[in-house]
């Protein structure tokens, strides 16, 4: 607390943010430690490759694939016969929809295959499949 060494009795006019950051540390390390928790909600380990760019992608539509063989799209589990049903709704829903694949290391190859599949056959040119560096 600011103390004075006049003798009125005049308000103090000045705000203490000793608090404010305080209250601002706090909340920046929680956001720290809960970000990397957000961003990816399925259990998948992805192939290792060399580095690549980049992906600029905004906004895309990400199919996964987790060790289990069980399909998602974007957090939704659909069962893998309806992927490509729900791939022309969001084909008719955004012309210029991106795909993202992400697919677990232990996953049988011939279920990315059916995958990439069915991306295809609903139409999705833009297509990008997801490794961890």
């Amino acid at each position: 607390m600011a103390m004075s060494s006049q003798d009125n009795d005049d308000v103090m006019s000045e705000i203490n943010v000793t608090p404010l950051v305080d209250v601002m540390l706090v909340l920046l390390v929680v956001f720290i430690v809960t970000a990397p928790m957000l961003t990816n909600s399925i259990p998948i380990n992805l192939p290792k490759t060399d580095a690549v760019a980049p992906l600029e992608i905004s906004d895309p539509l990400i199919v996964s694939i987790n060790s289990e063989g069980k399909v998602f799209i974007n957090e939704d589990e659909i069962q893998p016969d309806l992927l490509e049903t729900n791939l022309l709704q969001a084909k008719s829903d955004d012309a210029d929809v991106r795909v993202q694949l992400k697919a677990d290391d232990e996953v049988n190859y011939g279920e990315v295959a059916r995958a990439m599949a069915a991306i295809e056959r609903a139409g999705i040119t833009k297509l990008a499949v997801v490794t961890a560096r």
